[in-house]
This record gives C-alpha cells, sequence and structure tokens, in this order.
C-alpha cells in the first residue's frame, strides 16, 4: 500500500508531549533531544516535560522543539519500516516542511534547527507584537472567504492563510482587517470565526520582508536534493531541484498554505494511507475531513505505551 508521511507545524506542541512513548524509543528520543539542546543552548527535553507553557509557546522556541519532535517519531518510524518501505512522499504544514526537508536528506537537522529559529526571529520582527492577527473561518466556501477578505480589507492586508480543509481557512493581516473580516464572515453564516492565539500573521503579504531575509540565508545554506518527493505547501506540487525548494521556501512565509491541495495531490499519486509524523493528531482529524477513503495513521498515539 502506497504511503506518505506529513509532519504537523506550529500549533501541535504541548508540554509532555512525547512522554508516553514506549520503552525501547526513549533512548532514541532522548539522543535527538540531546542533539537538539547542544545546538539551541537550552535543554528541550526539559522543557517538553516540565514547561513552562509560556516559554514552549515563543515561536522561536516553538519552531525548533516541533521540528525536533518530529525528526524523533520519523527516526523511530523510518528504523521499523526500513529502507525498502519508504514512503512514496513527504508534506509538511507550514513549519512542518522543514522537517519533510530532514527526513528527505534536503536539510541536515543541525542546520534546520538553525534556520527555523531564524524563520521565526524573522517573522516575530516583520510584525510588531498587536499589529498583525489570524482567525479561523469554519462552515464557509473558501471563495467566500475570499471575497469578505477582499472586500473588507481597504488599504490593509487581510487574505487567505491556511486551507486547511473543505470549510476550514485560517485568514492573516493587519488585526483590524482581520476583525472587519470576522463580522463579516458570522453575518454570512460562519458557524464559527474566531481570533487565533498567535503572535504572528503567517502565510499573507506581512511576511514579504521576513520572506526575503530568509532566502538570503538559505542561499548560503548546503542543501541537496530530496531523496524522497515532497509535496509543497505553496503549489501542492514537488520541485524540480534545490534551487526551486528554496523558492518553495521562501515563499511559503507570505503565501497560503495549501494543505487540502497537497493531500488532494498525494491521493492523486494513489497514496492510500498517511502517518502523522509529529505530537497529537491535528493533520489527521484534517486528513479525515479533506479525504476519508484512505487510512490515517497519528504516530504518537501508535508508538505509545
Amino acid at each position: 500500500m502506497r504511503a506518505a508521511v506529513i509532519f504537523p507545524g506550529q500549533g501541535s506542541q504541548s508540554i509532555g508531549m512525547l512522554s508516553n512513548l514506549s520503552d525501547q524509543y526513549l533512548s532514541l528520543r532522548d539522543e535527538v533531544y540531546q542533539q537538539a539542546s547542544d545546538r539551541l543552548g537550552f535543554d528541550v527535553g526539559r522543557l517538553i516535560a516540565e514547561g513552562p507553557s509560556e516559554k514552549l509557546n515563543q515561536t522561536e522556541i516553538t519552531q525548533p522543539v516541533l521540528l525536533t519532535v518530529n525528526q524523533v517519531l520519523w527516526r523511530i518510524w523510518s528504523e521499523q519500516v526500513g529502507s525498502d518501505q519508504m514512503p512514496v512522499a513527504l508534506a509538511g504544514h507550514s513549519l512542518g516542511e522543514f522537517s519533510a526537508l530532514v527526513a528527505a536528506g534536503c536539510l541536515q537537522f543541525d542546520d534546520a534547527l538553525g534556520l527555523v529559529t531564524l524563520r521565526a526571529q524573522l517573522m516575530q520582527q516583520a510584525v510588531p507584537e498587536g499589529v498583525g492577527a489570524m482567525a479561523a473561518i469554519l462552515g464557509l466556501p473558501d471563495d467566500v472567504v475570499e471575497a469578505i477578505c477582499r472586500e473588507v480589507a481597504e488599504d490593509e492586508v487581510v487574505s487567505p492563510a491556511n486551507y486547511n480543509s473543505p470549510g476550514q481557512l485560517v485568514i492573516a493581516g493587519h488585526a483590524s482587517a482581520v476583525e472587519r473580516a470576522i463580522v463579516q464572515a458570522k453575518s454570512a453564516g460562519a458557524k464559527r470565526a474566531v481570533i487565533l492565539p498567535v503572535s504572528v500573521p503567517s502565510h499573507c503579504a506581512l511576511m514579504a520582508e521576513a520572506a526575503q531575509a530568509l532566502g538570503e540565508r538559505l542561499e548560503s545554506l548546503e542543501m541537496s536534493p530530496p531523496t524522497i518527493p515532497i509535496v509543497h505547501n505553496v503549489n501542492a506540487a514537488p520541485c524540480d531541484g534545490v534551487a526551486a525548494v528554496r523558492e518553495a521556501l521562501v515563499a511559503q512565509l507570505a503565501h497560503p498554505v495549501h494543505w487540502t491541495a497537497t493531500i488532494r495531490t498525494l491521493t492523486q499519486w494513489g497514496v492510500q494511507r498517511f502517518y502523522e509524523c509529529g505530537p497529537g493528531r491535528v493533520l489527521t482529524g484534517l486528513g479525515k475531513r479533506i479525504e476519508k477513503s484512505v487510512e490515517w495513521h497519528p504516530l504518537e498515539q501508535e508508538l505509545s505505551q
């Protein structure tokens, strides 16, 4: 059965993640935690186990820590299945795309830790806290939400940021414009329209400056062609060569995540089994709304006691 591995992004983190892994995997987990701690300069395992949540949820901490947790589960799963049963493709939701790059051998783990830390810092610096916002709009067709964003933007930014599943679209932009979109969405019959607890308006034009700076860093970073095809967020398609991968990562920061289209691309490739390689089961939940006819396997749950 053709399988794909998908990696979650920011929002899947929690205190105690991976604490219930089966005993046989703990030494590998701790080895990866130590590697990340040496690179980042703080005790990753202790932060995950004990918190505080305020620190774990700081963007520049969350991003490398989630990359680390995803890497633990990838190493466990890939050792279990062996080289002859590798997935036919990989994908990652937003930040999760960097985990896919590591899994495919495109980026070294140490380099990726530094890169996502920089990415988080650039994102936070691009928009002062309180200026931007993100909101989840549930229960409206995508084209209706897109039209609402155009109608209420005025001279500000508000646009789709995450096409997460049919009927679930996240928008981002200036806080005041996002608030106007929420009011309009509720009037249009949205089941829910709520501000998300994030400090950065990701995947919109407000991230253009951060994207440019990230691109400059990527140009100086050694990368290899992926050994497993990666379906990228920005166009729900694989890239041809390292230069195209760099371009996709830069574009991703200021353009929406096309997650529904990504899953549909993978199912069109014949994928019948998806493994969520990260904490929790956010992508499994979204996936079941996108494509019910395939198998969904949240690995943290399946590898726990």
